[in-house]
């Protein structure tokens, strides 16, 4: 039978969460056992390993809105970026107008700093840039390199017979192998499009997936960007007419009501994020998907917040190497069904 003092001790343990196994109701007292022997934290440092080793992979994209030296010389905004960025293991962005190739460079290094690691974490991946006339822009992947790798790279020509120059900018395309996850390779297909030509070039998705299918075998497709899917670019009648929402092959991840724009003025559901392919779905779990609101996050004024870009982050993860994946699989491949979506940070 148990003294006071050996009652007061379980009392103690289980308040902190101090029992031995699941489900033990009489933990021994500390004074007879050990909490933790040096075998125990050993066995505990495994785990600890184990589990970040199977962690599920964070994807994001993001539009920086018109991203240069300006943004780059400016400290607070390059901080906050490089946060955004930091969260992701795979951040693509948008609006990249860097005329002298030295402001994407420049955040890597930012990105790399104070690692304390001989090898970079993040590498990149850019397209040339892209545009009709005198604008330009680039798309760039930036990614956590010893997650994932590029396989290959794939800038789309624009000149399928017929249909011609039908984006403005053209979709940037990159394979990813990606061994700790539960689907080990997949295509991104990255866009931005044109305001007034948004339901065209969304459409004209599904032509550049074809093409990819002729040079790569991956069934496994991630369209994702700044598609300009909401607020009157996108008529609720003209989405009938688009192949990749009228096609139920293809999972919608963002929902049409959801707001990935900063300003309190604007609810728009610009940015978007579109899968294909049975093991690329079933790979990602409906809960994580996200639109990060760094203003809230990072308590910044809306002013503040602009000053970054007119857009939040989106992000969702793909599940790590695991029986469990399987009962991932997303309930709704329409996009219609806002229980898909999970904002961060209260906003």
């Amino acid at each position: 039978m148990c003294g006071a003092d050996d009652d007061q001790i379980r009392s103690a343990q289980l308040q902190r969460g101090g029992t031995e196994g699941f489900g033990s109701p009489s933990p021994l007292p500390s004074r007879t056992r050990p909490l933790q022997t040096p075998r125990m934290r050993r066995s505990l440092l495994v785990l600890a390993l184990y589990f970040s080793s199977v962690a599920s992979l964070k994807v994001c994209s993001f539009n920086v809105r018109s991203f240069g030296e300006n943004k780059v010389n400016k400290p607070d905004v390059l901080d906050i970026i490089t946060k955004c960025i930091k969260r992701c293991d795979i951040m693509l962005m948008m609006e990249i107008k860097d005329t002298k190739g030295q402001a994407l460079p420049q955040l890597m290094s930012h990105l790399n700093s104070g690692s304390g690691k001989k090898k970079n974490e993040f590498e990149f991946v850019i397209s040339e840039r892209l545009g009709r006339k005198s604008y330009k822009e680039q798309y760039a992947f930036i990614y956590r390199q010893r997650l994932v790798s590029p396989k290959a790279v794939y800038q789309y020509p624009d000149t399928q017979s017929g249909d011609e120059d039908a984006f403005s900018r053209e979709p940037f395309v990159v394979w990813f192998s990606s061994p700790k996850t539960a689907v080990k390779e997949f295509v991104f297909i990255a866009i931005h499009t044109t305001p007034v030509l948004a339901v065209r070039e969304i459409d004209e998705l599904y032509d550049v997936q074809q093409d990819v299918k002729k040079q790569w075998t991956s069934q496994n497709f991630v369209f994702m960007g700044d598609f300009n899917a909401a607020c009157g670019y996108v008529p609720k009648k003209q989405w009938r007419n688009i192949r990749l929402r009228s096609n139920d092959s293809f999972a919608w991840l963002i929902d049409d009501r959801t707001d990935t724009t900063v300003k309190n003025s604007t609810k728009c559901a610009y940015d978007r994020v579109v899968l294909h392919g049975d093991e690329m779905i079933e790979a990602v779990n409906q809960s994580s998907v996200e639109v990060f609101d760094f203003k809230t996050a990072y308590n910044l004024t809306e002013e503040q917040a602009l000053a970054v870009s007119d857009h939040f982050p989106i992000g969702f993860s793909i599940s790590a190497a695991s029986p469990r994946c399987r009962r991932c699989r997303l309930r709704s491949r329409t996009g219609r069904s806002s229980s898909i979506l999970r904002r961060e940070s209260g906003g």
